[in-house]
């Protein structure tokens, strides 16, 4: 199941922070990730819209989330149960969203009208959504909305350089009132805390401030319809009535009074204050503002990358700093006004920033630009990403966060690796070098080039980790380096075409390389060398792959087979005819279908599971498709996107694009849109007019196992997905008899019958039995209960133990199992090493891991008790 996604943490839209003020809401692309801030953790919710998101509003409680796709499309979310509630349509682009501060309403802006809609309650509701009001009176788009703390009234900002307040109830003294000032859009409108004193920014970097005559408290409501036709009945009959005075004869009183009176009663704003943010031109627009009403804090960012700070309303500047080279796209400020979040959608750019102490509290930036490859460490602890942008980068998988990144390549990334020790990442790059990455001291240690300068397409380094090669793109020879050294070993010629991939064997010193020579040649390592063994396709060979136990090839070729080798024998053993599982789709201009273009498609990346039964297969195509390699079928097919504001996602062509004049694609409108991915002509920095826009096509470019076996990583153009084993959700029973049931389990540990009862457990095979067994079980009898165990269930407990050390805090217990069980089967165990190395590699994972936390919190806390020692003795010397 799908399971997180790395590499990308904004693409465009509104951030929120969550109600206490720790976690931050991200769009990115058609989903969303929850970043906890004081966790360090990142977590991406299992659900996805059909485009990508462009509003996303948060209630105040904190439980639901409005998720808007720019064809505005919305889903209610549950930020709890991390499942959709409900589904609508408001048929056009949605430019914002906001609920009231009492969670009642929320209104909904699109085209020049304004929405407001019942909030769904925590009852069970048929319709979620339900119309309220609307609201007309901009002759533009809108842009912004604010609410008044008491959720009485609120302000909507237009393109059409003006901001209307509307009252969300009737009020007889504000049904409507727009205001002016401003020479550009409107960006951002605030209140005042508990007032309808108002703020509003517009992009040419213009603040006015505008003053209200009414409190909130002088809101009157609006008489029901009845009684205000019977008093003005009422008053025109005592008009009719009423003897004229004198002083109204001869006009001494002004005949108009009644009509001033209502106009006096009316809330009226004047402005009295204007101020300006820069005087530096058009190119430093005014792109997004956030306002903290408690701490007056004004936030505004610009399209430079330059943020600044005010205290209004006297404008005072606190700060200004310059986080990016790219418009900020979005700003938020939490609760507390401490944190202030910004978004920066052209280099997919998302900061935390503490104002006061003036430090990061999040920097993260993902590949702005594909990301095509990818490798996990051999603890499965980490995955190295590389990309077009000529950056490698490292993230944690259990904290999905980017903690290193290497920019020392001047173009592309096209392979990447960890070595067997899990501490040097190589990467090979079209810039001809290949680098060697040092986890320790995070710098690059080693560079290796060629005599002549080449660019690489792919590469590959032994299980020792010594003999690094790489396959050039344009001079069709492979290079041989000593990882020691950094000297040159050898060159391999005999291909006549572009090397399109190598692999190595895990157990031999073999190396196989594919060619578009339509070859797999095989390089014995020992002996100087030579060609081992040449193997004949009927295509072009796009990537090759050993078995974990080296004793099998996979091959795929250009005519869409995936061939299995008995690479000892040069024999094929067998081939899955994998083209008609690609299933292509549509892009917005070919001229065929996307069944004629699926046949000539093929797989372009290949990789067997930790077991070495099954094999995973990618190519140009949303599916990845996973096969079983005895029976030769298909398992199932992963869909890896749903977005439709990918290129090559339709099926079939949609006639509603289709003009007289030819596909609505071809039409180059909207050049300043945020839509797609923005390409810059070279060397330009920021301002730049000739920026180029293009829909980016859906494909996977690598894909990866864990070594661990539980999870696979895809890097596609999503981002890096992250599909892992929900066991928790699944019934696997296991030599199940009629007498194994719960109770007679609690009988077994009631009597002490401890080995029989978690043997029991394990053939009921549900974890929380298990997990209640196992730690029912007192410490002092875990070594006479592993002695006695057989050996059947020793895999088993091994494997529970490493899934438990990811959750429990029980460390020093499961630590004690682990200990006994390896102590006591470890001969058994290494006779079935090859079997048992993903689990085992699984639990060092979750060991590892605990230990870098444990140890980093002992370090703190040895550091503070020498720190109060010191203390104590300073003060004790000055006594």
């Amino acid at each position: 199941q799908f399971s997180g996604l790395l590499g990308t943490v904004y693409r465009r839209g509104n951030l929120c922070f969550t109600r206490d003020g720790n976690g931050l809401v991200s769009p990115v692309g058609n989903r969303i990730s929850l970043f906890d801030l004081k966790n360090n953790k990142c977590e991406t919710l299992p659900l996805a819209t059909r485009h990508n998101i462009t509003c996303v509003g948060l209630s105040p409680d904190g439980n639901f989330a409005i998720l808007i796709d720019e064809e505005g499309a919305a889903l209610l979310v549950s930020l709890i149960g991390k499942s959709v509630i409900h589904q609508f349509h408001f048929h056009k682009p949605v430019h914002s969203v906001c609920f009231s501060p009492d969670g009642k309403k929320f209104v909904i802006t699109k085209d020049n009208i304004v929405l407001m809609y019942h909030a769904p309650g925590r009852k069970r509701e048929f319709n979620a959504f339900v119309l309220d009001k609307t609201y007309y009176g901009p002759y533009d788009e809108t842009t912004c909305i604010d609410w008044t703390d008491d959720s009485k009234c609120f302000a909507v900002g237009s393109k059409d350089m003006s901001t209307w307040v509307f009252g969300a109830e009737r009020w007889a003294n504000l049904i409507y009132y727009s205001l002016g000032g401003h020479k550009d859009a409107i960006v951002a409108c605030f209140f005042e805390e508990n007032s309808l004193d108002l703020y509003t920014i517009s992009q040419d970097g213009a603040l006015c401030v505008w003053q209200c005559d009414t409190e909130l408290d002088g809101l009157k409501p609006m008489p029901p319809k009845g009684e205000a036709k019977e008093k003005k009945e009422k008053d025109d009959d005592e008009d009719c009535f009423e003897e004229p005075r004198c002083e109204e004869i001869h006009g001494k009183d002004n005949p108009n009074e009644k009509e001033t009176k209502e106009i006096r009663e009316k809330v009226k704003y004047s402005r009295v204050a204007k101020h300006f943010f820069n005087k530096e031109g058009d190119f430093n627009n005014l792109t997004s503002a956030a306002y903290h009403k408690k701490t007056h804090l004004l936030v505004t960012g610009f399209a430079s990358g330059i943020f600044h700070l005010h205290e209004l309303p006297d404008f005072n500047l606190i700060h200004s700093l310059s986080i990016s080279d790219q418009r900020i796209s979005s700003i938020s400020i939490n609760c507390t006004g401490d944190w202030i979040a910004f978004g920066c959608s052209g280099l997919g750019q998302l900061l935390v920033w503490e104002w006061q102490s003036e430090s990061y509290v999040l920097k993260q930036q993902g590949h702005f630009n594909s990301m095509v490859s990818v490798a996990y460490s051999p603890d499965g602890q980490y995955i190295v990403t590389g990309g077009d942008d000529g950056k490698v980068k490292v993230w944690n998988t259990s904290s999905s966060f980017c903690f290193v990144t290497f920019t020392e390549h001047s173009s592309g990334v096209t392979a990447v690796a960890f070595t067997s020790s899990g501490y040097v990442i190589l990467s090979a790059s079209l810039d001809g070098t290949v680098r060697a990455f040092d986890l320790h001291r995070y710098r690059n240690f080693r560079t290796f080039t060629s005599p002549r300068p080449t660019q690489f397409s792919c590469l590959a380094v032994d299980s020792s980790g010594e003999i690094v090669s790489a396959g050039s793109q344009d001079s069709f020879e492979i290079f041989i380096w000593s990882m020691q050294s950094g000297r040159l070993l050898d060159v391999l010629s005999g291909h006549e075409g572009p090397i399109s991939s190598l692999s190595f064997n895990p157990v031999k010193c073999v190396l196989a390389s594919a060619s578009w020579d339509k070859t797999v040649k095989l390089w014995d390592m020992l002996d100087s060398w030579r060609t081992k063994e040449t193997l004949m396709l009927n295509s072009d060979v796009l990537v090759v792959a050993f078995r974990p136990d080296g004793k099998e090839l996979a091959v795929a070729s250009l005519n869409g087979q995936i061939t299995f080798w008995d690479h000892e024998n040069a024999v094929q053993t067998g081939s899955i005819e994998g083209r008609h599982d690609l299933q292509m789709g549509r892009k917005e201009l070919d001229k065929i279908t996307a069944k004629q273009s699926a046949k000539g498609k093929s797989f372009t990346t290949l990789c067997y599971s930790a077991d070495g039964q099954s094999i995973l297969a990618g190519g140009l195509s949303k599916f990845v498709c996973i096969y079983n390699i005895k029976e030769q079928i298909l398992m199932k097919k992963f869909e890896i996107s749903c977005n439709f504001s990918l290129d090559a996602m339709e099926e079939y062509l949609d006639r509603r694009k289709m003009t007289e004049f030819g596909s609505m694609a071809l039409i180059d409108e909207g050049t300043g849109d945020e839509d797609g991915v923005a390409i810059p002509l070279p060397g330009v920095k920021r301002g730049d007019m000739s920026a180029r826009h293009f829909k980016p096509e859906i494909r996977v470019s690598c894909l990866q196992f864990s070594p661990t076996g539980r999870s696979w990583a895809a890097t596609t153009t999503e981002g890096l997905l992250i599909y892992s084993l929900d066991s928790g959700l699944m019934f696997d029973p296991f030599e199940l008899d009629v007498d194994v049931t719960p109770s007679n389990i609690r009988k077994m540990l009631h009597q002490k019958e401890y080995t029989v009862a978690i043997v029991m457990a394990f053939r009921l095979n549900e974890k929380k039995l298990i997990q209640e067994v196992i730690e029912t079980i007192p410490s002092n009898e875990v070594d006479v209960i592993c002695s006695a165990l057989p050996d059947l269930y020793v895999e088993k407990l091994l494997e529970f133990l490493a899934s438990a050390f990811e959750t429990s805090c029980h460390l020093e217990f499961y630590l004690i199992w682990a200990h006994k069980l390896l102590m006591l089967h470890g001969q058994k165990l290494k006779t079935r090493s090859e079997k048992l190395l993903p689990v085992l590699q699984f639990l060092q994972k979750s060991i590892q891991r605990h230990f870098d936390d444990v140890s980093k919190l002992c370090e703190w806390n040895i550091y503070n008790i020498k720190y109060a020692l010191a203390i104590s003795q300073q003060r004790g010397m000055k006594r």
